[in-house]
């Protein structure tokens, strides 16, 4: 029941907030109609990026799932140049070829089975047209994430929201948007629900939902802050490096095998975040589009903090 789950995400992540508030820990603006129309598509694309990327994952194998997110940050990046004025770098698109080379390293038996499935499709008797199924609800999820990062940006931009207005809305909205799909989609008989929520683990599962909620919450704090301080396009790359840290630890701790394709594709997915960085660090300084956004982007960061600072 994954859509009960986020809902209870969202719900827990919203009573954080109102609690914080009123410890006068925190500040955040309170909740205005004409504001909330103008974020509500935001929430849609949220939505939608959480039930296709359920959808896809259902048909595709997972390394192909993580290609194809991998792809999204270049129409993320483009967006960006599109809407923002940003700009892409060749050290940059070298590191997008990077981090999507990695995958195909990591999951390559898989993709290949992905290939060779799509190519004997029409000329098997098993489940054709499954993987083209798949394949739309990948697109529709790649276009999904890249809008709401992109629009969330502009509307952080057009109505200067700070990092929790931005999460108290995206959670707030969300909770109708995701309840509607879980009443509508998945199983509330009282039989999935023993199965769901055993009685003799049925406490510690509610527990480990609150828990996840509140890791949820420390999540879009930081995922509004990355994405109002730096761009849509870093915080998609961020994405897809945090990847590698878990790939790694899966191997120290947890026995899953050392191969050369794994330790290959952990090596290039850590190189593809070197040369990112690199870019976004020193800028062509041929290049004064990028020169004075990057100057722009830490001289508003600067005052951010100074006006932190006083306050």
């Amino acid at each position: 029941m994954v859509f009960l789950l986020l809902t209870v995400q969202s719900v827990v992540t919203v009573a954080f907030l109102q609690v914080f508030k009123f410890l006068n820990l925190i500040k955040f603006r309170e909740f205005n109609v004409d504001e909330a129309k103008k974020w509500f598509p935001i929430t849609i694309f949220l939505v939608a990026m959480i039930y296709t990327g359920s959808k896809a994952l259902q048909f595709l194998p997972i390394p192909v799932y993580t290609i194809f997110k991998n792809l999204t940050i270049i129409l993320i990046a483009y967006g960006e140049v599109i809407w923002f004025g940003g700009n892409v770098t060749g050290m940059m698109m070298t590191s997008f070829i990077l981090m999507t080379f990695s995958s195909v390293i990591a999951g390559w038996s898989d993709v290949s089975d992905a290939i060779s499935s799509m190519s004997n499709m029409y000329y098997t008797q098993r489940t054709p047209g499954v993987p083209l199924v798949g394949y739309f609800w990948m697109l529709f999820n790649c276009f999904s994430s890249a809008s709401f990062v992109l629009y969330m940006r502009k509307r952080i931009k057009l109505t200067n929201f700070k990092d929790f207005d931005t999460v108290y809305y995206n959670n707030l909205l969300s909770i109708p948007l995701l309840l509607l799909p879980s009443l509508a989609l998945e199983d509330w008989s009282v039989s999935n629900f023993e199965v769901n929520f055993p009685v003799e683990q049925r406490q510690a599962r509610v527990w480990a939902m609150v828990f996840s909620g509140a890791s949820a919450f420390g999540m879009s704090y930081a995922s509004a802050w990355c994405v109002r301080t730096t761009s849509s396009t870093t915080y998609s790359m961020v994405g897809s490096l945090n990847k590698l840290p878990i790939a790694i630890s899966g191997i120290v701790f947890f026995g899953d095998p050392a191969t050369f394709a794994n330790v290959s594709a952990i090596m290039i997915g850590f190189t593809a975040g070197l040369v990112y960085s690199y870019a976004k660090a020193f800028p062509s300084k041929s290049d004064p589009k990028v020169s004075s956004a990057s100057s722009q982007s830490y001289s508003d960061a600067t005052k951010y903090d100074e006006k932190k600072d006083s306050l």
